[in-house]
């Protein structure tokens, strides 16, 4: 298969991309840059220039391959409410595209929100969360409704490896660096689920080849890690005290990303390994702290 791939040099695209052509695909990466545009290159795929906001070359990608990844964002965290509208256009721009055609669009979303407190299962539909606007999963929906075939890649809390530069653990490393000590809020009992980024990566594939359509599925290959587990593995990292904290403390201490830290999201990817004969092979994420892949 040709795939059109968006967030192709990113942490997780790097690895979707080697793994497609790794799988016998042909791949077409989006690139904003000459060394992005270079990375491709030396990694065996071709390269559009382009980016989420330049909806031709949105449209040129979907309309010269028979499948698209949709594996990019823009993490600018100051203005999450703009970026997530422009991942929504984008997702409808490719969909538009590709309607009434067979060609598979896989659409990234994220597990974190679509049942706090509970396990997330796949059948779950993703609430719509003011506070947390991102609309993948809607705008994947729009584009069924064109008559894409569309599937929703649901990604953990916490996609590591080496090289996460960007994630949410080098973002509890850095806030611990900063402060002195590691921090998690009450008990810490809350959870994450996490899958390493070559998991999610071949996850990726096996949707792009096999997905039922309208189908929901889920790269977590661990269904809850207490974030005070979390916590302590990366204060004996850098080695400095884990305290707790009350929950009034958690904005001034974790400021924006106090939401996120206080989070409870385990969530099951039991029908998803079924469905797709998905198993996840790679390091855990509390062995990949341990192993000094945050702190080194």
């Amino acid at each position: 298969m040709h795939v059109f791939v968006t967030g192709a040099t990113g942490f997780i695209g790097t690895a979707i991309v080697q793994e497609l052509l790794s799988g016998g695909h042909q791949v077409l990466g989006l690139a904003r840059s000459d060394a992005s545009a270079k990375k491709l290159i030396e990694a065996g795929a071709k390269v559009l220039r382009g980016d989420l906001e330049d909806l031709e070359s949105l449209k040129a990608g979907a309309a010269q391959t028979t499948g698209v990844i949709h594996a990019g964002f823009i993490h600018d965290f100051t203005r999450f409410p703009a970026v997530c509208q422009v991942d929504k256009k984008a997702i409808e721009t490719i969909g538009e595209v590709l309607a009434g055609s067979d060609r598979p669009l896989i659409v990234t979303s994220g597990t974190a929100l679509v049942s706090p407190g509970k396990l997330a299962t796949e059948d779950m539909i993703a609430p719509v969360n003011p506070a947390w606007p991102r609309a993948s999963e809607q705008a994947a929906n729009n584009a069924a409704a064109l008559g894409v075939r569309t599937a929703i890649i649901r990604l953990s809390p916490s996609v590591h490896g080496h090289d996460d530069k960007h994630g949410f653990v080098p973002i509890l490393v850095n806030i611990a660096r900063e402060k002195g000590f590691s921090a998690y809020i009450g008990e810490g009992q809350n959870r994450w689920n996490a899958v390493h980024r070559l998991d999610a990566a071949y996850l990726y594939r096996l949707a792009l080849e096999n997905a039922a359509p309208g189908a929901r599925y889920h790269a977590a290959a661990e269904e809850g890690i207490t974030v005070k587990a979390i916590a302590g593995a990366i204060a004996k990292q850098l080695n400095i005290p884990v305290k707790s904290i009350a929950p009034e403390a958690a904005a001034e201490h974790f400021g924006w990303f106090a939401q996120m830290a206080a989070i409870d999201c385990p969530a099951s990817s039991t029908w998803t390994q079924e469905q797709l004969n998905w198993h996840p092979a790679h390091s855990a994420l509390l062995t990949d702290i341990e192993n000094g892949v945050y702190t080194k």
